[in-house]
């Protein structure tokens, strides 16, 4: 059975796709005590591989070990030992399948318990009503701060590229340091870094800018950025047009469109504006909007589980389609989708009042599936939420107490 999203794809650097169907990044807090990837994570990657994607997008990979997202998260720093990276691409390339790694800084997005550094454009804390506490107010950056960081993500692109990796993602989305520099309600700033928009996306330009000059032609450079925040007087979906036009000029590869942050989970289908988003495809109808006014090719990612929405969203004229909880429950979903189209995928949908919680449970539930299929088990379609997040929160201590006492923190 041949269909649009089983047709190769060609990026402008000359890179194929096999496919359209991409394996979008989650978090998976599966790196060793060196935060680097092990036994689990390889396992885990080679399933997505075998199971008939075209690109697999690696979870969180940090510039910086002082700065977070969660614990177990993997670091790729100047001196990082990177044999652990080689092998990981290699698996993850068989079966003819891409793989890029996806970058990031988490900025302010740190929890205090971990600690570290939090930093952001301004002094903005996150507002995640009564669980605000599990966040620390972030210190504005200053310019050693910013050229740090611009260094870091050209660091850690080189060296993927050095460990055999096809491409690096700029994580520019869902709150995190780039994004809350584009976004008014968390960047403040008066100098060039902030106001106007040409200044708010100055570090993401500056940051591909960098990793396009250290890094080889075929090597791809694809940025991840939200459609929108979904938070009213944030970066909305103007901004992001003009912002991938901005890209468009820098030559890159792609652009995932995505959205919502912390304080707004509309990547797991929520909104603090009261903004409806489609049950699958969340983020279709902005991705579609944009996709018509730019030249630099769309990928988007967002509740994806049929065959017929990754077509539809093909047919709407994007490039390729991302997929993330459904491929955690059923990584060979590509291959049984070439078989019978009506084969569902599975998404952990957890609707309690605490949207917080709902959005730690899912994503506790997500995690507990990829470290079974690490762990060469069978996913568990109907795993108890409330099991999850506990079993999630007692992991997710020792590994902060594990790393606190590495780093002296």
């Amino acid at each position: 059975m041949t269909s649009s999203i089983f047709t190769a794809f060609t990026l402008p650097n000359g890179q194929v796709i096999k496919n359209r169907l991409v394996k979008a990044a989650m978090e998976e807090n599966l790196a060793n005590v060196e935060h680097l990837p092990d036994t689990v994570l390889k396992r885990l990657y080679k399933a997505w591989a075998d199971g008939g994607v075209g690109l697999i997008i690696t979870g969180n990979v940090m510039i910086d070990h002082l700065a977070m997202t969660g614990p177990g998260g993997v670091v790729l720093e100047q001196d990082t030992d990177l044999k652990p990276f080689i092998d990981l691409a290699q698996l993850s390339q068989s079966n003819d399948t891409k793989i890029w790694m996806q970058i990031n800084h988490p900025g302010r997005q740190v929890f205090k318990k971990m600690g570290g550094k939090v930093l952001s454009p301004s002094d903005v804390a996150l507002d995640m009503g009564k669980h605000s506490a599990m966040f620390s107010t972030p210190k504005p950056m200053d310019q050693t701060e910013i050229d740090d960081v611009i260094q870091r993500f050209t660091i850690t692109a080189n060296r993927a590229e050095e460990a055999g990796f096809d491409g690096v993602e700029i994580h520019a989305a869902h709150g995190y340091l780039l994004a809350q520099f584009l976004s008014p309600l968390t960047n403040k700033r008066q100098d060039q870094w902030g106001g106007s928009l040409e200044n708010r996306a100055r570090l993401l330009l500056e940051v591909v800018k960098s990793v396009k000059a250290a890094c080889s032609d075929s090597f791809a450079i694809a940025v991840k950025l939200n459609s929108a925040d979904f938070q009213r007087g944030g970066f909305d979906i103007e901004d992001a047009e003009q912002v991938v036009k901005m890209l468009g000029e820098l030559n890159i590869d792609l652009v995932e469109l995505s959205g919502g942050s912390y304080e707004a989970p509309a990547m797991q289908g929520r909104t603090a504006d009261n903004r409806t988003l489609a049950r699958e495809a969340y983020f279709l109808e902005f991705a579609s909007k944009i996709a018509e006014n730019v030249s630099v090719p769309i990928m988007t990612t967002g509740g994806v589980r049929r065959y017929d929405v990754a077509k539809q969203v093909i047919d709407n004229g994007m490039h390729l389609v991302g997929m993330a909880s459904a491929l955690a429950l059923t990584p060979d979903l590509p291959n049984k989708w070439q078989q019978d189209s009506t084969i569902l995928g599975h998404i952990p949908i957890v609707d309690w009042k605490d949207k917080t919680l709902s959005g730690l449970a899912t994503m506790a539930l997500v995690k507990q599936q990829l470290r079974r299929i690490g762990s060469g088990k069978s996913p568990n379609l109907s795993a108890s939420p409330v099991w999850a997040l506990i079993t999630d929160q007692v992991r997710a201590a020792k590994l902060t107490k594990r790393y606190k006492k590495q780093h002296k923190i």
